[in-house]
């Protein structure tokens, strides 16, 4: 049996991480048994539901690189097939016409809740067969089997056992002639051919209804697999409306696509004490049966963690593109800048927690004129450094080769010069270099800069202590 699993997100917001953590599991399940992964839209909730949430989802799965397999399905567009199923029901004796009122409806509920009991409806129009037309107002039942039990071998949560006689006959078509949640869902299981379903916990409770309407189609239901929520930092529940838990904000912020997957794999998973795990490994050991059952919580400080380990990874031939967007937002033009980014960065990755981090902190790199940190020249561009950093544009200029080692030689050779520490020339080099005090090794810097730049800010920071 090929495996088929999909991920059906609600177009009604931002796409929270807790929800991409799901279609990661679900993914990851149909990679490692060489199957497909289907992206649906249930976008039928018409007042809630937008183009743009939409798009969202679909940018934030590219961008984390979960690609779906076959047609994008939305639900919207599958509204005659819906009740076209709707009607099959009717005709084989399952589902049924109900013209019971709202009032009715709310009256039976409050006389239930008076005396202790579950509502639930009362199957007043179970039996009579009703055909409105379509002057009245009316929904489609499902005919709950009124005894027995629903067994649910959950993949996560082990065996749960339901009673039918405490489900309720479930409306299935709206009286604006929509599908309701539980229906439409089970008709596109069936329809897309769905073998194993992976989502939230919430669910839970939703599944014994839906074995039934696949009972009824006479098919058989896809395995279960319930994970449960991703709380925030705080142990609240994730809000679509949480803008710290949107997956875009993530990405503009600079975390790596390949280090939120591996964060959000070991966020309710494990394999032994690995921690960092590449996307080929994650597929190769994604095992469904070991996730685990209790919530899980968001905690800023792994991810980052987790995130500058990749980034010490990270190809440097492929960091042009990926900070390309964030240079360009800065106004920096790393394209015709004399200094390679891909140089830049194999300096700098060790240092850089995220893709802003590196940007931010390489700018002085790419541009011609620096901004100076004035803490940083009241302490370091003095006139104790004067002369040493005067020595030491002297000993640049006699380079002729422009290299790390030669550049460190004529460091090393005005330091015991002048009987100082090396730090004491390093220091302001770097102020005059970079604006500030933080860069890496000075000889590196000093190569990557180059020599003509390198001379004309040392000239500027002398002008400074003038």
């Amino acid at each position: 049996m090929k495996v088929v699993t999909r991920f059906a997100p609600s177009p009604t917001g931002n796409l929270h991480i807790g929800t991409v953590r799901t279609a990661l599991f679900s993914w990851l399940y149909a990679r490692r048994h060489s199957g497909e992964f289907y992206l649906r839209i249930e976008d039928t909730d018409r007042q809630r539901s937008t183009p743009e949430a939409s798009k969202l989802i679909i940018d934030s799965l590219d961008w984390l690189g979960l690609s779906h397999d076959g047609d994008l399905v939305y639900q919207s567009e599958r509204t005659a097939i819906y009740r076209e199923r709707a009607r099959q029901l009717i005709e084989a004796g399952l589902a049924y016409h109900c013209t019971c009122s709202r009032e009715r409806l709310d009256a039976l509920r409050s006389e239930q809740m008076k005396q202790g009991l579950k509502p639930r409806y009362d199957h007043k129009c179970r039996e009579l067969g009703l055909v409105p037309d379509q002057s009245t107002e009316y929904v489609i039942r499902f005919k709950n089997p009124l005894d027995g039990s629903v067994v649910v071998r959950d993949m996560v949560q082990g065996e749960v056992i339901y009673d039918n006689s405490q489900l309720d006959d479930l409306i299935i078509i709206r009286p604006d002639r929509t599908p309701t949640y539980n229906f439409s869902v089970v008709v596109d299981e069936t329809d897309m051919g769905v073998t194993h379903v992976i989502r939230g916990d919430d669910h839970l409770n939703n599944t014994p209804r839906q074995i039934n309407l696949f009972t009824a189609f006479g098919q058989n239901p896809p395995k279960f697999g319930h994970v449960p929520m991703v709380l925030s930092a705080e142990g609240r529940k994730l809000s679509k409306r949480d803008n710290v838990a949107s997956v875009l904000e993530y990405r503009d912020m600079g975390y790596l696509p390949e280090a939120i997957l591996n964060y959000l794999v070991r966020l309710g998973w494990s394999h032994g004490d690995k921690e960092i795990f590449s996307l080929d490994e994650m597929i190769e050991l994604f095992d469904a049966e070991k996730i685990h059952r209790s919530p899980a919580s968001l905690d800023p400080k792994k991810l980052i963690w987790i995130n500058h380990q990749h980034m010490m990874e990270l190809d440097a031939k492929d960091i042009r593109q990926r900070s390309r967007k964030i240079f360009d937002d800065l106004g920096v033009d790393i394209e015709s800048s004399p200094v390679s980014v891909e140089r830049v960065f194999e300096a700098q990755k060790s240092r850089s927690k995220t893709l802003c981090e590196f940007v931010e902190r390489s700018r002085y790199f790419f541009v011609d004129e620096i901004e100076f940190d004035e803490s940083s020249v009241q302490k370091h561009l003095t006139e104790k450094t004067r002369r040493p950093l005067q020595e030491f544009r002297s000993a640049l200029t006699e380079i002729s080769e422009w290299t790390q080692e030669n550049i460190h030689t004529a460091l090393v050779a005005v330091v015991e010069t002048n009987g100082i520490k090396f730090g004491e020339l390093a220091q302001p080099v770097r102020v005059a270099l970079t604006g500030g005090t933080v860069s890496p090794g000075i000889d590196v810097t000093v190569e990557l800069i180059g020599k003509s730049r390198t001379l004309a800010r040392l000239d500027r920071a002398l002008g400074l202590g003038e």
